[in-house]
């Protein structure tokens, strides 16, 4: 009943968001039923917005999951970003420096690379959260501007691509993940992303390996009494925590893009990382929500192209159902000590005392 229970809330913060931004799309003198069916018909009607919403969903999916997965050994992953930015970057390298490799190896070459670098970009946070006992809020989100920065410093100098704007050469044709549903954007990394997240649930929930990290995130001083090393779980948790975020960017510059560009991410994981918050970490739920965010997103864009609405006010129903959402703890908050007070109203011992 517990678990139906918080589904029922989250559905009711999603009714509540639709019904309050319906509410403001009429003030501003627009029908809302005809927005939210511009918004569907945006999202899903035809190859291009079906492919757009698939396009959108891989990498907030992806990210989410990289959040979850430091979530699990109690890291507050907030550099995903970066992360993202400098697997993308080094997938692209890879992409346009290896010639005469068969596609599948370089493809997964690149892709690794772009997942090694996002790795070990974590590693730094990671180990100076566990053994320093530094603030990894703070060490993540000040690596995600020099992460950002050292990636505009090499597009625009050693990794040009010779080109207009700042990016890499393309990455040559062996390298390119496969385009689906033309003439969008979507591509084959959908099902590298599935498989990604096949694996980390699997190991997380049905090995030796994922139940130390998920030991590490439930309490690290019980841990390292059973023998569980929870500093070395930690950095490793936060290490796959990086690789998702390489293997986001990897596939958005072999598939999307076809090189780097500067600039491409506009904060793709910290909606990410927004999405697995709003999930509370559960890897089951994050399929589900990073979908539906995808759909808003990729809707909105649709909304903006056939009708006069803003897609801001797409961008304002998802703020406010990630506000209900925040607030859901607050009314478990009240709830339980509405509760506390029912029992202590009718508590035994005074009947005794009577």
């Amino acid at each position: 009943m517990k678990l139906k229970l918080k589904n029922n809330n989250t559905l009711l913060s999603i009714f509540a968001a639709f019904i309050i931004g319906g509410l403001v799309i009429a003030l501003m003198g627009y029908n809302p039923i005809e927005a939210y069916s511009r918004l569907l018909t945006g999202a899903f009607k035809g190859k291009l917005n079906l492919g757009t919403t698939l396009q959108l969903f891989t990498p907030l999916f992806l990210t989410a999951i990289a959040f979850a997965v430091s979530a699990k050994v109690n890291v507050f992953n907030v550099g995903v970003e970066g992360e993202l930015i400098l697997g993308a970057l080094a997938a692209a390298w890879v992409g346009y420096r290896f010639a005469g490799l068969p596609s599948i190896l370089h493809i997964t070459l690149a892709l690794s690379f772009g997942m090694l670098v996002g790795a070990l970009w974590a590693l730094i946070p990671g180990y100076l959260k566990a053994y320093i006992g530094v603030n990894e809020v703070t060490v993540t989100i000040l690596m995600n501007y020099v992460a950002t920065y050292l990636a505009s410093y090499m597009v625009s100098g050693p990794m040009s691509g010779r080109s207009s704007s700042p990016r890499t050469p393309e990455v040559l044709d062996s390298a390119k993940i496969s385009r689906l549903l033309s003439p969008s954007r979507a591509n084959a990394g959908i099902f590298i992303a599935i498989v990604a997240f096949i694996g980390i649930y699997y190991v997380l929930y049905r090995t030796t390996f994922g139940y130390k990290i998920r030991s590490v995130g439930l309490n690290a001083y019980f841990s390292d009494y059973i023998g569980i090393p929870s500093k070395k779980f930690m950095v490793t948790g936060m290490m796959l925590s990086g690789a998702f975020g390489g293997l986001a960017g990897g596939i958005e510059s072999l598939g999307v893009y076809r090189y780097f560009l500067d600039s491409f991410s506009y904060g793709i994981a910290f909606d990410g990382m927004l999405i697995s918050l709003i999930s509370k970490n559960d890897l089951k739920k994050i399929p589900f929500m990073a979908f539906f965010i995808a759909v808003l997103k990729s809707g909105s864009l649709g909304l903006e192209r056939l009708t006069n609405i803003p897609k801001s006010s797409i961008d304002m129903i998802i703020s406010i159902f990630i506000f209900l959402a925040a607030m859901e703890g607050l009314f478990n908050i009240f709830k339980f000590k509405s509760k506390n007070k029912k029992t202590n109203d009718h508590n035994p011992m005074q009947e005794v005392e009577g």
